[in-house]
């Protein structure tokens, strides 16, 4: 709910994504969901918006089961604290491509040690994962996922307890040989938890 050009930044999300095609939403809220509940309602711009409740805090892969439980065709999932300019149908091609399960949007990153660090081979499969960058310029994870849910089945996760994406969710991923692939995006990347990177937002943000 960080204010950009006097809007919410996650209105500026899901602008950018009904242009690209998405025509439902499940948010993930807990902490002071009613200020996101009240504000957006059931529909945005005609497009239904659903919330899971999160009564106690259940992580980015905790909170992404209880979003994807009961889904079957392939979703998208997105930080609520960063943007990243990708095209959903090259997103979606490549990801049909490769028969992909589970495809991450990459960036070249300008920072050492801030994001997920990410080894690919030439195909776009995604070898390994590191901690951080390593160095300026790594290729690195940029939060905007396109994922077959039945793949979440593989992690053998119990619904409704507190996991990382990245610590629990991925790593089981990996062990059960899930398809993981990447592909890099070179558009604009923000994420808002940085000071300079809020502070221009609104000149990066799509009108």
């Amino acid at each position: 709910m960080a204010p950009v050009s006097e809007r919410p930044f996650l209105g500026h999300l899901m602008d950018y994504w009904i242009n690209q095609g998405i025509d439902e939403f499940i948010i993930s809220v807990g902490y002071k969901k009613e200020i996101i509940i009240d504000f957006f309602g059931s529909n945005y711009k005609s497009i239904p918006l659903k919330y899971v409740m999160e009564n106690e805090p259940l992580g980015t892969g905790g909170g992404l089961l209880k979003a994807a439980r009961g889904l079957n065709d392939p979703i998208i999932i997105l930080n609520g604290d960063t943007f990243f300019e990708v095209s959903l149908k090259e997103l979606q091609e490549f990801h049909e491509e490769h028969s992909s399960e589970w495809t991450f949007s990459l960036f070249r990153a300008n920072e050492v040690g801030r994001y997920m660090g990410v080894e690919v081979k030439s195909n776009g499969e995604i070898e390994s994962f590191k901690s951080d960058t390593g160095k300026i310029g790594r290729l690195a994870n940029g939060g905007v996922y396109l994922i077959n849910p039945n793949v979440l089945v593989k992690t053998e996760f119990a619904q409704d307890i507190k996991l990382s994406l990245e610590d629990d969710i991925i790593p089981a991923l990996v062990a059960n040989d899930v398809k993981i692939y990447g592909k890099e995006f070179s558009e604009k990347f923000i994420d808002i938890g940085v000071p300079q990177d809020y502070f221009r937002a609104a000149d990066i943000l799509p009108n």
